[in-house]
């Protein structure tokens, strides 16, 4: 028998020994929501309830591992006969044995995301569509639509208006392909990944003898991360539900971040009004940090309206008070979080045990680019190096061609990009231009273009014509200028075809525009980037039990469920956390302010605040900087006084 009174406190003791019914967990950061689910699930087995009728579903797979194996250790049972796994797994299960009233084989197969990308290539080139020529989205974007529309349940022609405003004009060309690709996963027995939450629920709804044999199977459900869940998810849910509604839901609400891949976050704000008869517990016990990065975080999602309340509480002793970093410029910030790290890891704590977090992945340009400066070793959780990402060197690759016409490299990846040249024709240009080096003359004749066939022919006219532009504009001396130009010849367009994100594609290039102007040429620019992406960093590092010894670098979305010892928050200025295009989204600036949140529960020991106080803006020169909406709000009371204003700042001094 497991002591659940030794093993739990209070809060968590009493969600475990419920005996059933609909119940909604609202479980705080750090707050120990796995070790409750895990006894929970033990509790049930202890007390008879079948493995096989219990329901526990993740949002990863790791997750799902961690908990069986929690539960089999606790309850020493085997839980291979749990239901146990992600959405997507328990899905997959339920359709393997009645694919065939949905119309497909019962040996249906999965695609992955290339597979699927492959079949929507086929689909546009069967609907008769020139990718290139019609400068149609490609076929990745595309899936990507596709799978925002299934995701959030909403058609494309919503979608397209709400998320993908400069497709509009393609609606039509858009949902022919979208029709042909659902026609023709139909027509060959296979699902993608989201049609397996879509034909679940599909299943469920339109086969009511099917939803009652697993209603009724399924005495407990359990769901992981319920804030997380789209609304295909909590159909799927409550369909399940519904002959024992023992269902117990556990999550965040103020940890709601990823509404931008379809997680909806009324359906944990509208739980109780979905099952009148809940019953709402709250995990206020913060394992993790200090009392004094607590106080922060309770203050700083405060003013939030939609929102179960909830103060997070402390067992720790107290500790080292946050920091606001206010500095001179983002060069200035970058320095401050190089030496700090230096000064903590020199304190004793692992580099591994520190993390920078930050809005957008552009703000950790100047970061990456000090850290490499000084060999800290670092990894990326947000995606690979600034400089090294597909945007970011198509823009640099027209620069060195600027600065050396022969570079071989930098011409096949800008030849590339122009319509309907491939790979020979580029070999074919390439040997015409290795041949005829001077510029803007080999641009200019007819020879530079006869190499091309007619189909390719405009493409190639159009790359030497931007060309030819670039090097006029070259003679004006701003690097910033040329990186605009390269934007505004068709860069811009380009984007928005092969990549759904184009938006912070775009806010990359530009801060890369404004990081440019530090340097006195083309040449020392792109020099300085040459050494940074040629810097080895592997050199000097501490291969320890847990691996390499490394500084974490993050978005906040990558960061969560994550912690650290030590947390640095770079740019937290207004503009960038908020981000000026989120807060034109409705209830953009809650779910921001959710990000600040998420955020500075990362932190266990130290936190730093930090932002520039000035940054140089190409428009206007430098322009000076506010702090974040969040750090202002903390020096206020809370809007219904239940809390005081934050008054135990540390602020860093030169």
């Amino acid at each position: 028998m497991i002591d659940y009174r030794r093993e739990l406190n209070s809060e968590q003791l009493r969600v475990v020994m419920e005996p059933g019914g609909p119940l909604l967990v609202i479980a705080g950061a750090g707050s120990g929501k796995t070790r409750t689910l895990t006894h929970r699930v033990a509790r049930l087995i202890e007390t008879g309830v079948p493995p096989e009728r219990i329901v526990l579903a993740t949002f990863t797979n790791k997750a799902a591992r961690t908990m069986l194996a929690r539960v089999r250790e606790i309850a020493a049972v085997p839980t291979e006969r749990l239901w146990g796994g992600t959405f997507h797994h328990l899905s997959h299960r339920i359709l393997r044995g009645n694919a065939g009233l949905l119309g497909y084989p019962a040996n249906f197969s999965i695609i992955d995301a290339e597979d699927a990308r492959q079949m929507i290539a086929s689909c546009i080139a069967a609907s008769g569509i020139d990718v290139k020529g019609d400068r149609f989205p490609k076929a990745d974007v595309l899936g990507d639509i596709i799978s925002l529309s299934a995701n959030t349940d909403t058609g494309l022609d919503a979608i397209l208006p709400a998320r993908y405003s400069h497709l509009q004009d393609r609606f039509e060309k858009i949902r022919e392909v979208a029709r042909r690709y659902e026609a023709r996963k139909r027509e060959v027995g296979v699902m993608d990944f989201d049609d397996l939450l879509v034909q679940a629920r599909r299943l469920l709804r339109e086969f009511p003898e099917v939803a009652s044999r697993y209603a009724e199977r399924f005495l407990h459900i359990l769901v992981d991360e319920y804030q997380d869940t789209n609304m295909l998810q909590a159909d799927i849910v409550d369909l399940l539900a519904a002959r024992h509604r023992n269902l117990m839901v556990v999550g965040d609400d103020s940890q709601s971040i990823y509404s931008f891949r379809g997680a909806d976050f009324r359906n944990i704000l509208h739980f109780p009004e979905r099952y009148k008869d809940c019953r709402i517990f709250k995990l206020e016990t913060n394992y993790r940090s200090t009392p004094e990065i607590l106080h922060l975080a309770n203050l700083c999602i405060v003013r939030n309206d939609r929102q179960f309340h909830k103060v997070l509480k402390a067992v720790r002793d107290r500790g080292i008070r946050p920091v606001v970093v206010p500095t001179r410029n983002v060069l200035q910030q970058a320095d401050f979080v190089a030496q700090r790290i230096l000064e903590l890891h020199r304190s004793g704590l692992s580099l591994r045990e520190i993390a920078v977090l930050y809005r957008a992945h552009y703000h950790s340009m100047e970061v990456q680019m000090e850290l490499v400066r000084r060999g800290i070793p670092f990894e990326i959780r947000s995606g690979i190096r600034f400089f090294e990402q597909a945007h970011i060197k198509d823009v640099t690759a027209h620069l060195r061609i600027l600065l050396n016409p022969l570079d071989e490299i930098a011409w096949k990846r800008v030849l590339g990009l122009y319509p309907r040249i491939g790979r020979a024709t580029a070999e074919k240009a390439w040997k015409f231009l290795r041949a005829n080096p001077g510029l803007p003359e080999a641009l200019r004749g007819e020879k530079f273009l006869s190499c091309a066939g007619k189909g390719a022919a405009p493409g190639l006219a159009a790359c030497s014509s931007t060309l030819q532009r670039l090097l006029a504009k070259r003679s004006e001396g701003k690097v910033s200028a040329l990186v605009d130009a390269i934007l505004d010849e068709g860069y811009r367009g380009l984007m928005q075809e092969r990549f759904t994100d184009y938006l912070s594609r775009e806010d990359d290039i530009h801060q890369l525009a404004s990081f440019s102007d530090r340097y006195a040429s083309l040449e020392d620019f792109l020099g300085e980037l040459a050494l940074l992406a040629n810097t080895d960093e592997g050199e000097g590092e501490d291969e320890g039990d847990d691996g390499p010894d490394r500084v974490t670098l993050s978005t906040i979305h990558q960061a969560k469920g994550l912690e650290w010892t030590a947390v640095l928050m770079v740019w937290c200025a207004e503009g960038m956390l908020p981000l000026a295009r989120a807060l034109k989204e409705a209830e953009g600036e809650e779910e921001e302010r959710r990000l600040f949140y998420v955020a500075a529960t990362r932190a266990k020991d130290q936190l730093y605040l930090c932002y520039p106080a000035c940054t140089y803006a190409r428009e206007v020169g430098y322009a000076p900087v506010s702090p974040s909406r969040f750090i202002r709000e903390l020096t206020l009371s809370s809007p219904d006084r239940s809390a005081p204003p934050y008054e135990e700042w540390v602020l860093f001094e030169e």
